[in-house]
């Protein structure tokens, strides 16, 4: 279980046209797409207890946003998921479409991943290292991936990253899926 920590945050967003106009486009970071999917009903009707910690709910978002973009969970450099704790990164795992199902144990056994595996996963330590500081646990993953996809991470960087996937969840209620690029197309 990770640990509940302070923190605050802030993202300064702008169009491209600001970016161009500024010479910003090395700093430039897009939002390629954003989906925010909430419980239903049937989430409470199944007896699947992996369903009421949000997979079903990652799996509608993170499709719904590969839909969007036209990429996959084969696209994706590095990721920053939400793993309050050890048991859902897995369950995560299967849901964002990085394993399927039941199999996600064995892709972490060979390491698939972490640095040198086919995608890094919370290079920050996740929220299980770092803490959770609720209401700023999305812009942390965000700045994460802003870091990587900058260059900027320093010994923590995912060398050649491109393509930036954010999964964030609020238990019983809600699953924001983002992806990002560096630049615009």
């Amino acid at each position: 279980c990770c640990p509940t920590s302070d923190g605050s945050g802030a993202a300064v967003l702008a169009s491209e046209e600001f970016v161009k106009k500024h010479n910003l486009q090395d700093k430039a970071i897009e939002i390629l797409a954003q989906t925010m999917v909430t419980d239903t009903g049937e989430t409470f009707d199944s007896k699947s207890s992996i369903n009421l910690i949000g997979s079903e709910m990652t799996r509608l978002a993170a499709n719904r946003v590969y839909e969007q973009t036209g990429l996959g969970p084969e696209d994706v450099d590095v990721i920053e998921l939400h793993d309050c704790f050890s048991a859902n990164e897995m369950i995560t795992y299967e849901a964002l479409g990085l394993a399927k199902e039941g199999t996600a144990h064995k892709l972490v056994e060979e390491e698939a991943f972490t640095y040198g595996g086919k995608v890094v996963v919370n290079p920050s330590g996740g929220l299980i290292s770092k803490g959770h500081p609720l209401g700023a646990t999305g812009l942390a993953q965000c700045s994460e991936l802003t870091w990587q996809l900058r260059g900027q991470a320093e010994k923590r960087q995912v060398e050649g990253a491109k393509v930036a996937l954010q999964h964030n969840i609020g238990l019983g209620g809600a699953v924001v899926v983002t992806m990002y690029r560096k630049g615009f197309a």
